[in-house]
């Protein structure tokens, strides 16, 4: 078989696909709060609408040549809140590859600056009400997506309970960070009375009682922020697989996802691993309509991808429209999108 659906991203930061090369921190991270407040918060607050776009670009192209057809986008830029998400979606609707976006509200930019930690009694920051805001404004426009929250740690109570409000008023899901390290490992506490089964609960490293929602399992990204192993197998959930921003070659993700379960457990195979990615079809069934044709014969063997390098998409097709032909995109010029994404990462970093 050398046949597949389109792969799902089922969390992705295309707003981090610039990151890469970035300037070093103003100190070394020693803990994940600290790689959240020296790294990702300050690239979050460096960001607008045109470096959005760029970003989005090129996540969206490494996807699609990676024959991942859809992508569940969760965004931040305070300083670009209105229209960000119409920045992500257009690029990658250039692209051609589907996108589920959500911007994720949180209140930690109350009075100005980065709080690692909100109490749940403070009342809903501004930057909040724009972020529900932009969500609102891009279901109310008919396209699908999702509603955001950044986590649970860095949201009151108030924000938390607008945020579920507003998912279930347009039949959609909450997209959240939960429990991925220990400043948020109570997050059931307050998420117990919100989840529903609809919601994406991404990470749940340290999540210590069940929430009812999908889980989205990022290895790589767990292992770059030394925030331990979520042990996914053994949750009642459903389990997908997400990247956290890391590119998004799933079937790479895939082979991680089992290397690091077969570390934790001897007997782990990598079928179960390759569950999880085929379980990114049900919150995206219109990959089904997608097909990749790759170059490798034995697809249908969890255990020979798990141990193959180089298998790569020869052709994509999406919706019935071929998209990538002998491993070069047909509908969009890879080279611009690659010299402007450079020339958007050089004024990015200039401003970190």
């Amino acid at each position: 078989m050398r046949e597949t659906n389109g792969l799902v991203c089922a969390h992705h930061h295309l707003y981090s696909t610039l990151a890469r090369g970035m300037p070093a921190p103003p100190r070394t991270p020693t803990s994940f709060i600290e790689v959240l407040q020296q790294v990702w918060w300050r690239l979050d607050d460096a960001l607008d609408l045109d470096l959005i776009h760029w970003s989005a670009a090129l996540g969206a192209a490494e996807a699609l040549l990676a024959g991942t057809t859809a992508v569940i986008d969760h965004h931040e830029s305070p300083s670009a809140i209105e229209g960000s998400l119409d920045a992500v979606t257009t690029a990658c609707d250039m692209v051609g590859i589907r996108c589920i976006p959500s911007y994720g509200v949180t209140d930690r930019w109350a009075a100005g600056g980065i709080t690692s930690r909100v109490d749940p009694t403070t009342p809903m920051t501004e930057g909040a009400r724009r972020g529900l805001a932009e969500n609102e404004r891009f279901l109310a426009s008919g396209r699908r997506a999702m509603v955001g929250v950044h986590a649970s740690f860095t949201c009151g109570d108030e924000t938390l309970a607008a945020a579920a409000d507003l998912a279930a008023r347009y039949g959609t899901g909450v997209h959240i960070h939960v429990a991925e390290g220990p400043d948020d490992a109570h997050a059931h506490v307050r998420l117990a009375p919100l989840a529903r089964p609809d919601w994406l609960l991404v990470h749940a490293v340290h999540l210590v009682s069940n929430l009812p929602g999908t889980i989205v399992h990022n290895p790589r990204s767990n292992m770059n922020n030394a925030v331990g192993y979520a042990r996914p197998a053994a949750r009642q959930n459903r389990v997908v697989l997400g990247t956290d921003g890391i590119g998004a070659d799933m079937l790479d993700e895939a082979r991680l996802a089992y290397a690091r379960h077969r570390e934790d457990d001897l007997s782990a195979t990598p079928e179960t691993a390759w569950s999880w990615l085929s379980n990114g079809e049900d919150l995206v069934p219109e990959v089904r309509n997608d097909r990749v044709v790759w170059n490798y014969d034995h697809l249908e063997s969890p255990w020979h991808l798990a141990f193959t390098p180089g298998v790569r998409p020869l052709e994509v097709w999406v919706d019935g429209t071929q998209l990538i032909a002998e491993g070069r995109p047909l509908h969009f010029d890879l080279e611009e999108v690659r010299a402007k994404s450079a020339e958007a990462a050089t004024r990015l970093h200039a401003r970190l």
